[in-house]
């Protein structure tokens, strides 16, 4: 089984980076493989085609999202790293999402948040969004503040974040194995 942890900012300077890599550093024991995946390396453009991504039969404008496509195809299941940006998700991560659709179908998400709040109205926003491409999205998250878990730019995650993602993992690989079978 496969996993991809995705860094879900596009900034520079960004925050992202060292939650990504914790993520996969929290990863190291477990079953399933866990791969970092990181949007910012796809350059995507501003989804702007004329054929809706569900009905383009995975057959994209742009190579770029032909490459995101087969990238995102490649696993059974997801961690999004996200930001919260004004109170919602990033602008670059939902076009990345919405550039393509049949890939995301039918696998399982998971979410490891940030921001002064947590992150959490972002996780909140994707919910609606991952449901509409029949997504599984799991209860168990990691939310960090960048209040208490970051000190400028530093990093430094609180005792309970490594026991949350262990649960998180648990919980993403039972229900990624479960929706395999609904994928043929």
């Amino acid at each position: 089984m496969k996993i991809a942890i995705i860094i879900g900012s596009v900034r520079e300077d960004r925050k992202g980076d060292d939650v990504g890599r914790w993520v996969k550093e929290q990863s190291a024991d477990r079953d399933a493989t866990y791969e970092l995946v990181d949007l910012k390396t796809f350059d995507l453009p501003v989804l702007t085609s004329p054929t809706v991504p569900g009905a383009a039969n995975r057959q994209y404008d742009d190579e770029r999202v032909t490459r995101w496509g087969q990238t995102i195809d490649a696993y059974d299941g997801f961690v999004f790293v996200t930001p919260e940006y004004n109170h919602g998700i990033p602008g670059g991560f939902k076009n990345a999402f919405d550039c393509i659709y049949p890939e995301w179908t039918k696998k399982a998400v998971a979410f490891v948040s940030y921001g002064a709040m947590s992150g959490s109205r972002a996780v909140e926003a994707w919910r609606v969004v991952v449901a509409n491409a029949d997504m599984y999205d799991l209860r168990a998250q990691v939310a960090l503040s960048t209040f208490s878990e970051f000190d400028g730019d530093t990093f430094t995650p609180a005792d309970r974040n490594a026991e949350e993602a262990a649960d998180l993992f648990a919980s993403l690989e039972a229900a990624s194995t479960a929706l395999a079978t609904l994928r043929g």
